[in-house]
């Protein structure tokens, strides 16, 4: 017993969460000008969150507290041009965002309801070519964090469409993790909500990408829709990538069992090293999360592919965010983000766009480490000479 008490102390004195930062100021006090040739690029996020208005810390701009109607907002974000692939270059401590050397956050638009938001994003959606991307986030985000992170994946993927960050309510620390269980819980109906008003403008493919508990509030709003009859957002949903699932495996497994095989590809993204994960299965009774599962193949037989990234290097203490901060898994999730899933053409055979991203998983990252795909198929293993 003391030997878990002990372990359970140094994963909290080493956690960061899945954010990091000891404030969530997303806007600068006053603007700090940068040239435009130090900046590589400008991404306008489109946000729907069950956060209250920051007032109190108004440059936080939405805080931890839980609101029980959906905000909706933009944000333009820039990216310098010093730009690491996977990394977030941010200031540090208080310090103001130089957008020279940090991703900044340079305006923020504010929606009155959910009409004027539906207007503005089916607008962006419609200029940049009917594909959207959905970001849920994890564990001790701040508002903040979520923004820079969604624009992390958008910028390093060079994703074609319209990113839209659905923020939940997580208080942002890591005492935090029973308020952002309910949070997490509270924000189901609102992202199932965020997912019917993007698929009634003229997205034609809706790509899901979500990070620790956000899969948990995406695989309930997923469980949701299919309840409802709409699945598959009327053949609107396109990748649906889970990212180090801080899900209870037989929760899971319900879950998968209400919503079936998936049609379009689905794929679970874990790591047997991931830190955050042991903590979460420790504060939940000794029960696996899907995201450090050990059996690939139990999880496969529900339809979906397994990414077991065990072997490759994350950039933070934890190995909880691989997906988004090694740059070959960057490459990999944009090289198979650029084929819309929702698009695909002709009449492919019972499980085919499964096999192709298991497939692609295995070539982008055959030349840099060790992955097993497991799919319902087939299980395959891409070994390398290391690093």
């Amino acid at each position: 017993m003391q030997g878990k008490i002990a372990f359970i102390v140094a994963l909290a004195l080493l956690a960061t969460g899945c954010a990091g930062r000891n404030t969530h100021d997303l806007l600068n006090k006053t603007a700090v000008e940068a040239p435009a040739s130090a900046i590589a690029a400008t991404h306008d996020i489109f946000v729907v969150t069950t956060r209250q208005k920051a007032t109190k810390q108004p440059r936080q701009v939405f805080d931890g507290d839980r609101s029980l109607t959906s905000n909706f907002a933009e944000v333009q974000m820039t990216v310098p041009k010093v730009h690491k692939v996977g990394a977030i270059e941010r200031a540090r401590g208080s310090a103001p965002s130089d957008p020279a050397k940090d991703f900044s956050a340079s305006h923020v638009t504010l929606y009155g309801d959910a009409g004027q938001f539906q207007k503005a994003v089916g607008a962006d959606i419609a200029r940049r070519g009917d594909r959207v991307l959905v970001f849920v986030h994890g564990f001790n985000n701040g508002f903040d964090d979520g923004v820079y992170r969604i624009t992390q994946i958008a910028h390093d993927t060079g994703y074609r469409g319209t990113p839209v960050l659905f923020s939940w309510a997580s208080a942002g620390k890591i005492t935090g993790y029973v308020y952002d269980k309910e949070s997490a819980n509270a924000a189901r109906d609102d992202l199932e909500a965020t997912l019917k008003m993007l698929a009634r403008t003229k997205a034609k493919s809706i790509d899901i990408v979500a990070h620790s508990m956000g899969t948990w509030v995406t695989m309930e709003a997923l469980r949701q829709l299919a309840i409802e009859g709409n699945r598959d957002l009327n053949d609107k949903l396109g990748y649906v990538v889970l990212a180090s699932p801080d899900i209870d495996v037989d929760v899971f497994k319900k879950q998968m069992i209400r919503y079936g095989k998936p049609d379009k590809p689905f794929a679970i993204l874990l790591s047997g090293d991931d830190r955050a994960l042991k903590l979460s299965g420790f504060i939940s009774g000794d029960k696996p999360r899907v995201g450090d599962y050990g059996d690939a193949a139990d999880l496969a037989q529900y339809g979906v592919v397994v990414a077991d990234l065990t072997n490759t290097k994350g950039s933070d203490r934890l190995n909880h965010a691989k997906f988004a901060d090694n740059p070959m898994l960057v490459q990999l999730l944009g090289d198979q983000l650029k084929t819309p899933a929702a698009l695909a053409t002709g009449a492919p055979l019972p499980g085919q766009p499964i096999e192709q991203i298991g497939n692609g998983l295995g070539q982008a990252v055959g030349s840099v480490a060790q992955i097993i795909i497991t799919t319902p198929f087939k299980v395959l293993s891409v070994a390398t000479g290391g690093e």
